[in-house]
């Protein structure tokens, strides 16, 4: 609740204004959540390109708010200067208070109504600052160079593919029937269970989804990344401050939100955490992180929960698209130069983060070119960009049954550069020895495996139909007691 609502003469000045019929900004955030703090100063400095960034970044029915920030701000700065003569003219008469020369009574009465006059122009000024900020924290982040703006992604390269001569697949290189037949995968059950969407993963599955997380982890922490578990069950505000929010209301939400007892009524509400990438980033929320620390790389494998599995059909088929699954997740903060409310020069802005872009993307490879995939890697247009990510490259792996659409191509890694857009709706700074200009460090975030798209795509590339058995990838049968084939029971 703001501050001027603690007022009962705030209150109904915000009632006179129409500002009351509605509820406080960040109704729904905690005293204990994090600080944020939007670029308003950058927004307003730049607001041709804001708005052309709610365009291309699909985000149209915010185009109008980067020029009323700037008009926020404006007036913000004139109830600024409005209010310097009767702050003056206070001072005045409290100097004359102290002196034992004038009319005290006149002197009372005249300062009561200059710090009314006062509080009117601090309640418009309050009310100004929060919308023009509750305006810029809606905004997507800013767009690389870099991406692509043409709603169509950029092929950047291939692994273990050559499109001159694409491997050929048998029809029953479904992983759904493959999965029935070998006695690995259960949708019937688990849709009596849990509903549609959910699955369980039998025998080898199940030892299969272990190998690779496990062995995710052992190229991740062989690159130098430190290992987590993180928590699955987040408050609902960090996911929001992660950038897990619609572009307007009508669009799907991907979180899942608890319900919560009467009895905590009143305390933040938590949600399922869609990804690690959201505990991961809160585990520095509210704090400093010492510049030599960085950067900070982390692994971590997580239960993930999406309320938005699409549509029934082709496309959301068997393991494709869930509402529950496991992923290993990377995510690193890293170092940035300071740049106030200017526009940034974006390879110095991005010389840290995009270290750990390659990276991220480099490990990504090494994963998915090991497992004997056929992918694709692209650069991703600025419509397909969550509101957090400044760049972002996904890899498609191949999935035969999915020929019809995509001419079989489906992603199953993401890696994006974030610049300081979670940093700051999360308060997480660097802490310099110089005790220089407030910094917010760039976080970078990654798949290292998401294991149901994963496993599917193994299961039909590694299918071999005159054997009736999917041959496992080289580098996961240490982790499974050597096992190299799953064969019919």
């Amino acid at each position: 609740m703001s501050k001027s609502l603690l007022n009962p003469r705030a209150f109904l000045l915000r009632c006179r204004r129409g500002y009351a019929t509605s509820p406080p900004i960040d109704q729904s955030r905690p005293a204990t959540a994090p600080r944020q703090r939007p670029q308003v100063g950058q927004i307003q400095n730049n607001v041709e390109l804001y708005e052309h960034n709610t365009l291309v970044r699909n985000y149209r029915s915010h185009q109008d708010a980067p020029r009323k920030i700037a008009n926020n701000v404006i007036r913000m700065a004139e109830l600024d200067q409005r209010m310097n003569g009767p702050r003056r003219r206070l001072k005045e008469l409290q100097r004359q208070m102290n002196s034992t020369g004038g009319d005290r009574v006149e002197i009372v009465a005249q300062m009561k109504s200059l710090k009314q006059e006062i509080e009117e122009f601090e309640v418009d000024y309050r009310d100004l600052k929060s919308a023009a900020s509750e305006m810029a924290l809606l905004l997507p982040n800013l767009t690389s160079v870099e991406t692509p703006t043409n709603n169509e992604p950029r092929l950047r390269s291939y692994i273990n593919y050559d499109p001159k001569y694409p491997p050929t697949y048998s029809t029953s290189a479904d992983h759904s029937v493959i999965g029935e037949k070998l006695r690995l995968l259960d949708f019937a059950s688990a849709s009596m269970a849990s509903g549609w969407g959910f699955y369980y993963l039998l025998n080898e599955a199940a030892l299969l989804e272990q190998a690779l997380v496990q062995y995710a982890f052992s190229v991740a922490r062989k690159h130098g990344w430190s290992a987590v578990a993180p928590p699955s069950l987040v408050y609902s505000h960090m996911a929001a401050a992660c950038g897990f929010r619609p572009r307007d209301q009508n669009d799907e939400q991907q979180i899942w939100q608890v319900a919560q007892p009467e009895r905590d009524g009143g305390k933040p509400t938590r949600s399922l955490a869609a990804t690690a990438e959201i505990p991961l980033a809160a585990l520095y929320a509210g704090k400093s992180i010492r510049k030599e620390d960085l950067p900070i790389k982390l692994v971590g494998s997580s239960r993930c929960f999406r309320a938005e599995a699409g549509a029934r059909g082709v496309d959301t088929k068997g393991l494709y698209r869930v509402h529950e699954f496991t992923k290993v997740e990377m995510f690193a903060w890293t170092d940035c130069p300071s740049t106030g409310d200017e526009l940034p020069n974006e390879e110095a802005w991005t010389e840290h983060s995009s270290k750990i872009f390659s990276e991220m993307v480099d490990i990504q490879t090494e994963i998915l070119s090991s497992l004997g995939l056929p992918c694709r890697v692209l650069e991703m247009p600025s419509s397909d960009l969550g509101a957090s990510a400044y760049r972002k490259i996904d890899i498609e792996a191949m999935f035969p049954s999915r020929k019809k659409r995509d001419e079989g191509w489906g992603e199953v890694t993401s890696v994006s550069i974030c610049t300081d857009y979670q940093s700051r709706r999360l308060d997480t700074k660097i802490q310099e020895a110089s005790g220089s200009r407030q910094k917010f460090p760039h976080t970078v975030n990654g798949t290292a495996v998401a294991v149901p798209r994963v496993l599917a795509a193994i299961l039909e590339n590694g299918w071999r139909e005159q054997e009736g058995c999917v041959v496992i990838p080289e580098v996961l049968r240490g982790y499974m007691g050597g096992m190299e084939k799953i064969g019919p029971r």
